[in-house]
């Protein structure tokens, strides 16, 4: 970034934002002012993330999502460098399954949860405690179309996209007034992530969205910029579907 914007004096902690969604979150909230700490399981990546957002204005903690100790030094990080968290965009997650439910490794099935819900209550607590809880803020959860209706062969991924969905609405709850809690459901975004829905084919998966396009990182971080702004001020506990329009299929043969 060449021209970077005034400091807003807000920071964010956003998950998993080596590359991909949470990138595009953590770019979207510096190109408004917004300094970041970025967390993610690649140090050189996390690095590279760091220089194309600005060392002045990033930081980054390495480490695995579901490891509470990781995230206790991520949120004491942010506090250290900029003295203050009142965003947390919990994008970290893993899909590391693809089939039906009847053959799912039970384990598997553990390790999803682990690492999409469990690591987001984790994330959130820490926040919570280290800064919202007496100064306020918002949470972001980046859910999925899955959690809202069935995807043949990813349904691990789905419920524990579910189960965030319903967790973003326990904490607008029981975090009100303080602090505002929404979640974003995409559809497929073309990240590495997400690649082996498109891969090879993407003009035909395109075909199916009425905006005609699959989305993009830049696409969930404007939404995630709308959610921790005084636009967004009286939205809590809701579920911002991103998704190109592909809903708007339903029911047509």
């Amino acid at each position: 970034m060449t021209e970077l914007p005034a400091l807003s004096g807000k920071v964010a902690l956003v998950t998993g934002a080596s590359r991909g969604i949470g990138y595009g979150v953590a770019e979207a909230l510096v190109a408004r002012g917004d300094r970041v700490v970025i967390t993610g399981r690649g140090e050189d990546a996390l690095k590279e993330a760091v220089e194309r957002l600005g060392a002045d204005r990033a930081v980054y903690v390495a480490g695995k999502a579901h490891d509470e100790a990781h995230q206790a030094v991520a949120v004491e990080r942010a506090m250290e460098a900029f003295g203050r968290v009142d965003y947390l965009v919990n994008n970290a997650g893993t899909n590391p399954v693809f089939g039906p439910l009847a053959d799912l490794d039970l384990g598997v099935a553990r390790k999803v949860f682990e690492t999409n819900v469990i690591s987001a209550l984790g994330f959130a607590q820490k926040t919570w405690h280290a800064w919202q809880k007496d100064n306020g803020g918002a949470i972001v959860n980046i859910a999925s179309v899955a959690g809202i209706a069935p995807s043949p062969f990813i349904a691990a991924y789905g419920v524990s996209k579910a189960a965030m969905i319903n967790l973003t609405q326990q904490m607008a709850h029981e975090f009100a007034p303080k602090v505002r809690v929404n979640a974003i459901a995409p559809a497929v975004v073309k990240t590495k992530f997400a690649q082996a829905l498109y891969e090879g084919r993407e003009a035909e998966a395109a075909a199916s969205y009425p905006l005609g396009r699959l989305g993009v990182p830049s696409d969930i971080g404007g939404a995630a910029a709308f959610l921790t702004s005084d636009q967004s001020d009286w939205v809590t506990g809701q579920t911002l579907v991103v998704d190109g329009g592909i809903f708007l299929n339903a029911g047509v043969g």
